[in-house]
């Protein structure tokens, strides 16, 4: 999950616009932190939010597991409360890193990096939805379902994280030599 520093770190701060001789009132304009960072600290930022998306997915399988030993009766109120909470982890981490994207594609014209994490956003969201229907055959109703189907999906979250791993190298490879 994304921590209160790590979002402190990334928030997008607002700065007091000019309400001008108008009498408007004030607009809040939204500051883009990353705006004057070098390549180097965005590409460390993509890491560090794949650290945070690590720690959610690890939040997620212990709140299953817990779900699973709960019952029955099973306590499902506090596992819908878990995946709630990690499904805003992953969203805020997500919109930084389509931000951090963009940021590579247009004004530091990147494209190599800009790929790199557009790849590894779809990868994420492969490995998240993969992990989501394991879950759900995992639950005690489904459970005896197909394990063939069931040992593919673990094979396809194995692989996932795998093409997860190698992007992420190419991306600090590629950053390096883009410097």
């Amino acid at each position: 999950m994304i921590t209160t520093e790590a979002a402190a770190e990334s928030a997008v701060p607002a700065v007091p616009g000019d309400s001008g001789a108008t009498g408007a009132p004030e607009r809040e304009q939204l500051v883009w932190p990353w705006k004057d960072a070098a390549i180097r600290a965005l590409v460390q930022r993509i890491h560090q939010l794949q650290a945070e998306r690590a720690q959610a997915f690890r939040r997620l399988e212990e709140g299953h597991r817990q779900y699973l030993s709960s019952g029955p009766p099973y306590d499902f109120p506090r596992y819908r409360s878990t995946v709630h909470e990690v499904t805003q982890a992953f969203a805020a981490a997500s919109r930084e890193v389509l931000a951090l994207e963009a940021e590579l594609a247009g004004p530091r014209a990147q494209p190599l990096l800009a790929s790199h994490v557009r790849r590894l956003q779809q990868l994420e969201e492969t490995r998240l939805a993969t992990v989501a229907l394991l879950q759900l055959m995992g639950t005690p109703e489904l459970t005896g379902q197909d394990s063939l189907q069931m040992h593919q999906l673990k094979m396809k979250v194995i692989k996932t994280m795998e093409a997860i791993s190698e992007v992420l190298q190419d991306l600090r490879f590629d950053a390096e030599s883009a410097e």
